[in-house]
């Protein structure tokens, strides 16, 4: 069995069939065949050898376009470097130039990057934003790396013990911590989530993405296709959000038969898709269609086969799962080629840590949650109280795992390793519980929303108001703040001036329906301004500090 990154590569079928395509915005294609691209990977990495960098040194990647990016780091892989992946942003306004410099000079500082790699569209953007106290050595152009031939050198050998990269958690809570990533958790993750019990990963399979590289769901499932030998499709992410139909377009073009997206993505294909762009669409052989990287909301996903099962998309082919960076990124997977499965329970018990399921039809409002199926062979799950007991099923608590994709810490960050790492068992800080075989997940535990002695859980609050047609799509903040010694809840969400005070009104009844709650404040402001991981996620509690401190500005 191969054990690092490198030796998987290396492995790979020689011969044309099997390999990555990339295809660019424009729908220009380069397709590699594996042989092709571990000899590209090979130059760019006595290239990076010849600049000076020895093995183990960090790299930092801020690299737009899907082909440099997996090209490079795969060269600073073979090259014994430990990568470290950060988000290029293109066009900046003050507001967004200053928090993406904070991003940016944090992540270089932290990880001890000696060197950068980026391109010249964005070297201008990197410098100058970059802070000048990084320790960084050096910024470099791909064109410049590539210029000229490759000088002959050895490059070193690899155990699984080495680190393979830093994957930067996305920051929705704090400022972004570098998950140490080995290349034995790559590769056990990898087996696990493309094996038996996992994918089941067949010969014809053939994946397609146009997921964001620098951030984890999309940088290691192309990551584990290489180390399984799974060809893959790589779209620009840019191009999806331009025009989200794109993505059944290629899954129809490439036969494609697997493809996994966060739940943002099924809603918005399901919305922008007209009775027109259905023609000439077959998604018969999409067996897998994988949901994770953000709560999972169980309508989004019946929109969405409602609206492409006419293109022969089928339900079963739907895979929600679980996972996060610490953990290399997959921990549980629903059996696939299974129905989706759901748990209606009391939305007040759930709220005093116990999910009851709901009887029909007797007025007590209810929520429906997601199962996210179970481990993987080999690795371990609990449901937790506060001091670390295990609960029984159906009893809320914080979800703990351990088995060997759990990572070894945070770079740098001895104190929050300790914190997050006990015992081998990994702390998510997630909240969730068991039933049969089934893991719901209910929400971060710092995020819960306590008033009345009740918790809820805000993305319960967040969906039922992005329902509202006025609400930009994913929009919306839910947190509480205290006001006069009580907890208030404060709602948030991105909408059009002219609308604001209809939308208000529109979001305190909402929310009553829903929640059975009053509104302490509604916060109505421009579409685009509420704070965003480098993934597009919301940050709640970036929020709840500008709110706090006076500084979101709102619509009269």
């Amino acid at each position: 069995m191969n054990q690092t990154l490198v030796d998987a590569v290396a492995a790979l079928p020689r011969g044309d069939a099997r390999g990555l395509r990339f295809v660019s915005t424009h729908g220009d294609e380069h397709y590699y065949p594996y042989e092709a691209l571990e000899r590209e990977a090979r130059n760019h990495a006595k290239k990076l050898v010849a600049l000076g960098l020895n093995k183990g040194d960090r790299i930092a990647l801020v690299v737009l376009d899907p082909e440099a990016f997996i090209l490079s780091f795969l060269g600073a892989s073979f090259a014994g470097l430990v990568p470290v992946p950060i988000f290029p942003r293109g066009s900046l306004n003050f507001r967004t130039r200053t928090r993406y410099a904070e991003t940016v000079s944090h992540i270089v500082r932290s990880a001890g990057a000696r060197m950068l790699l980026t391109s010249n569209s964005t070297r201008e953007t990197i410098e100058d934003v970059l802070a000048v106290d990084t320790g960084l050595e050096r910024i470099v152009t791909i064109e410049a790396l590539l210029d000229g031939e490759p000088p002959a050198c050895d490059l070193p050998t690899l155990h699984p013990d080495d680190l393979c990269f830093l994957q930067y958690t996305s920051g929705s809570t704090s400022l972004p911590k570098g998950v140490m990533v080995t290349h034995r958790n790559l590769v056990a993750n990898a087996t696990a989530f493309l094996g038996p019990r996992g994918i089941d990963l067949r010969e014809q399979d053939v994946y397609v993405s146009w997921l964001p590289l620098h951030h984890d769901m999309g940088l290691i499932s192309v990551l584990g296709a290489l180390i399984c030998d799974l060809p893959c499709v790589l779209l620009a992410t840019e191009a999806f959000v331009r025009r989200p139909g794109l993505w059944m377009e290629a899954i129809t073009k490439y036969r494609g038969t697997i493809s996994f997206a966060p739940n943002f993505a099924y809603a918005l294909a399901a919305r922008r898709s007209r009775d027109q762009d259905l023609e000439g669409l077959d998604l018969r052989r999409l067996r897998v269609a994988g949901c994770g990287a953000e709560p999972i909301n169980a309508q989004a996903l019946r929109q969405f086969c409602a609206r492409f099962e006419p293109a022969g998309f089928r339900a079963e082919a739907l895979l929600p799962c679980y996972g996060m960076a610490e953990a290399t990124l997959a921990i549980t997977f629903h059996d696939h080629g299974q129905p989706l499965v759901t748990d209606v329970v009391y939305a007040a018990a759930l709220g005093l840590g116990r999910a009851i399921p709901a009887a029909r039809d007797n007025g007590l409002r209810t929520i429906e949650l997601v199962g996210c199926g179970h481990c993987f062979p080999g690795h371990e799950l609990r449901i937790v109280d506060e001091s670390g007991r295990a609960l029984p099923e159906r009893c809320v608590g914080e979800i703990v795992t351990r088995g060997p994709s759990i990572t070894v810490g945070y770079y740098g960050q001895a104190d929050a390793s300790a914190d997050a790492y006990r015992d081998g068992w990994l702390q998510t800080g997630d909240l969730g519980y068991l039933a049969g075989d089934q893991l719901y997940i209910c929400g971060r535990s710092k995020d819960l929303i306590v008033i009345h002695g009740s918790n809820l859980y805000p993305q319960d609050i967040e969906w039922a108001v992005a329902e509202l047609p006025s609400v930009q799509s994913r929009g919306v903040i839910a947190f509480s703040v205290m006001r006069d010694g009580d907890e208030t809840l404060v709602v948030c969400a991105e909408g059009k001036p002219a609308e604001a005070t209809a939308l208000r009104r529109a979001i305190a009844q909402k929310v009553a329906e829903c929640a059975g709650l009053q509104v302490g404040h509604v916060a109505i402001v421009q579409a685009g301004s509420l704070p965003r991981t480098s993934s597009g996620k919301v940050q709640r509690r970036r929020t709840k500090a500008q709110f706090e401190a006076g500084e979101l500005e709102e619509h009269s």
